[in-house]
């Protein structure tokens, strides 16, 4: 059992960390106003949007010294995302240990 709940945990944390980098990453991004038409950025900004839909237009955008840009919608859905994460690691971990105690 005790092998089962690693690696779920282990997925879990798998997957919300590249969720939380693609995020992390797109914040970078916009903080320093990068190409949007560079591929990797376009890439970025692609893959990113689909996990800011839910938190879209929540915040709004704002420039600071006329260059820098802060998405806090992003930033966020980077906060709430970390929060999920650590949440479904709780449960599974708590739930997989009440098991392994029977």
């Amino acid at each position: 059992m005790r092998t089962i709940s690693s690696f779920l945990v282990s997925v879990v944390r798998l997957i919300f960390g590249i969720i939380e980098a693609i995020l992390g990453i797109r914040i970078l991004l916009k903080l320093f106003s990068a190409n949007p038409g560079a591929p990797f950025v376009q890439w970025i900004y692609d893959t990113s949007a689909p996990l800011l839909y839910p938190f879209r237009n929540i915040f709004p955008t704002t420039e600071f010294v006329g260059q820098y840009v802060v998405e806090f919608s992003a930033v966020f859905a980077l906060i709430v995302y970390s929060i999920v994460a650590s949440l479904i690691v709780r449960f599974v971990a708590m739930g997989l240990t009440e098991r392994e105690r029977r």
